[in-house]
């Protein structure tokens, strides 16, 4: 009978080098190292867009209402003159002027009128018939006073209690139209010529179209330190003004 012979097996019994692990330890070191670095990138990126975002439809919201508001400037469907375009509680008013009945400083001020229910004309007790939209340049912000009463409530560029330290404001964004020299307000006649200011109040009847333009800058850094600068601007065709049999 033949006997198997066993096998004599060799087993290294050796584990890492102290070099060996200190070279794993700083590879890894490396690799984790640089996932932090594009992660942390990739939130502020994030973050950054989000804010761009958020400001974006701050702007545009607020604009939209703008827009529909001061294009309803002379809406008289009844054709009534009888106190129509008269600022009841604000000023005298001119009848000519019709429903733009701008305060001082056009570049940055203007109130519009309508008769949104059609029935008599401007009313002190009818809503939103008269609006006037001002650039608080001390707040940066733009403010929004219905019917002349209660004074400019914040529109753009929310602040809660103007006037108070800058810590107790709650707001996206800051308006720094001032800052560029940028107009809030532009106007053109029906030949798409500018209106200067230094043909106003007198060539408001000629008025067709309104350029609004709003520069803001984001109130809070993003995590670079930066804030976020943008220009929005649109056109208001304010086609009630244009009709003059009335």
């Amino acid at each position: 009978m033949r006997k198997d012979q066993g096998c004599n097996r060799t087993f290294n019994q050796e584990g890492f080098t102290l070099v060996e692990i200190l070279i794993a330890m700083v590879i890894g070191t490396i690799i984790m190292g640089a996932v932090y670095v594009a992660t942390l990138e990739g939130h502020r990126a994030s973050t950054g867009i989000e804010q761009k975002i958020s400001v974006q439809e701050d702007i545009r919201a607020a604009l939209d209402i703008m827009v529909m508001e001061i294009g309803m400037a002379s809406y008289n469907p009844t054709r009534t003159t009888n106190n129509i375009w008269l600022d009841p509680t604000c000023n005298a008013g001119v009848l000519a002027y019709k429903g733009i009945q701008t305060k001082a400083g056009f570049a940055n001020n203007i109130t519009v009128e309508m008769d949104n229910n059609g029935l008599n004309g401007i009313s002190v007790g009818d809503p939103n018939e008269i609006i006037t939209y001002s650039y608080d340049t001390a707040n940066q912000q733009i403010t929004r006073e219905t019917n002349c009463v209660g004074g400019g409530k914040p529109f753009i560029g929310d602040v809660v209690g103007a006037g108070t330290a800058a810590a107790n404001r709650q707001r996206n964004v800051r308006v720094i139209n001032n800052e560029l020299g940028i107009n809030i307000f532009t106007y053109f006649d029906g030949t798409g010529t500018e209106i200067t200011a230094a043909n106003l109040p007198a060539r408001i009847p000629d008025i067709r179209r309104i350029d609004i333009t709003v520069a803001v800058v984001a109130a809070d850094p993003d995590f670079q330190g930066q804030t976020r600068q943008m220009i929005q601007s649109t056109s208001v065709i304010p086609r009630n003004h244009a009709i003059n049999n009335y």
